[in-house]
């Protein structure tokens, strides 16, 4: 049996007429040899009444701390209901569907609640249903710990269960259905002549998601590549087919070439950062304290990113909403950072760039031509990172895009 599985964001699912659109495009691709399973998300978006953050905000108004299992509970409730009314619109249009919670589809995670990761899956459900031609749909973004306690899976939890159940299944691919064309070479909405990428790697789009980009959530691609399983990033209101997600591509998924990497296949950003300078010699008690400040944050649940430390400075950026309570933690220690606020991280990504000289000449020569000041910089295999002020973010994301002809 040749398995599909198809992922339908919220505002895929926010309306009865967008549902009919998500019925169309279920139905169209199950056939005699291929079964279809169905991951959603909760519908619409904040401020829809069935929306996650809805959901929340509910609970918060009459407890803003509320415990993270019942938290766990409501946050679960928005995908079953897009769910069942996705089942009922499948039936009522001649095709058997059933419905299924994360522990139905057989989901197990660890008990972090609202941040679970899963341990593993048992999709005997889903093949049993598959088996006698049943359209399975089932709730993204929970799952169940060991002891039968409900949890959900973090932003993004969706994208992970399709990633989870497409590699438990060995399916044939997995699509992401949203509100976008595919992967873009920048966001569209800054840079205009943005192109779509017909394909692009794991790793490619792994880093793009981490750096910024919102198409699909990191966990998800890397789930996915451990058993090379293919993706497609597709719009619900489009037939073009999307970008596909994979090391190889294809016209179709039955013929096979490399994909040709190019140097940069995208550049992406990061608004609200606040960066971090702590300059050792004006540290009173000098010995450990790099040690010091990074396990003071860590104990206070502060992530920190960019991190650069040097013989007399420390550097590292948070997130802007952490800054004040970033600042106190360290006060606490003896430490008086300096924090540049109102930051931002713009990025260029691609596969090719390992090796390459000249790449990062041509990414300063972009920003200082434009009189964009570098705050700090980083790189890895596969991106080149620049810290500037959040009123450069544009500028700087347009420039690079265009030193790279990434719009050709």
């Amino acid at each position: 049996m040749r398995i599909i599985v198809q992922k339908f964001g919220g505002t895929s699912l926010a309306t009865l007429e967008l549902r009919t659109r998500v019925c169309e495009i279920i139905t169209s691709a199950k056939k005699d040899d291929i079964a279809v399973v169905v991951v959603v998300s909760a519908m619409g978006r904040e401020k829809a009444p069935y929306a996650t953050d809805t959901l929340i905000n509910m609970v918060k108004e009459v407890n803003p701390k509320p415990s993270p299992r019942e938290l766990d509970l409501i946050m679960s409730c928005g995908e079953i209901i897009s769910g069942v009314l996705l089942v009922s619109q499948l039936s009522a249009r001649g095709f058997e569907a059933r419905f299924f919670t994360g522990q139905q589809a057989g989901i197990i995670t660890d008990s972090n609640h609202g941040n679970a990761h899963i341990l593993y899956v048992n999709p005997k459900n889903i093949l049993e249903v598959l088996s006698r031609g049943i359209i399975p749909v089932v709730a993204g973004f929970q799952g169940v710990d060991e002891r039968g306690e409900i949890t959900t899976l973090g932003r993004g939890g969706s994208d992970t269960t399709a990633a989870t159940l497409g590699v438990a299944l060995n399916a044939e691919v997995i699509d992401i259905f949203t509100d976008v064309e595919g992967v873009m070479t920048a966001d569209p909405r800054i840079v205009e002549n943005a192109r779509l990428l017909d394909a692009i790697t794991y790793n490619e789009i792994c880093q793009l998601a981490r750096e910024g980009a919102k198409v699909i959530h990191p966990r998800a691609v890397e789930i996915a590549m451990q058993r090379g399983i293919p993706m497609r990033v597709r719009s619900t209101f489009s037939e073009n087919t999307g970008t596909l997600v994979t090391n190889t591509t294809s016209g179709t998924l039955d013929t096979i070439r490399l994909i040709s990497d190019n140097l940069i296949t995208g550049v992406t950003h990061t608004s609200n950062i606040s960066q971090f300078r702590i300059n050792i010699s004006d540290v009173e008690d000098k010995k450990g304290c790099e040690l010091k400040v990074f396990k003071a944050l860590a104990l206070a649940g502060i992530s920190v990113d960019f991190i650069n430390i040097q013989p007399e400075v420390i550097l590292f950026t948070v997130q802007a909403e952490n800054t004040i309570r970033a600042v106190e933690v360290l006060r606490k220690i003896g430490i008086y950072p300096d924090v540049e606020m109102n930051c931002a991280k713009v990025a260029v990504v691609g596969a090719a760039m390992t090796g390459i000289p000249g790449v990062m000449a041509k990414v300063v020569e972009a920003l200082t031509e434009n009189e964009i000041p570098i705050l700090q910089s980083g790189d890895s295999y596969t991106n080149i990172w620049c810290l500037v002020k959040r009123e450069h973010m544009e500028k700087a994301v347009k420039v690079l895009h265009d030193k790279f002809e990434l719009g050709k």
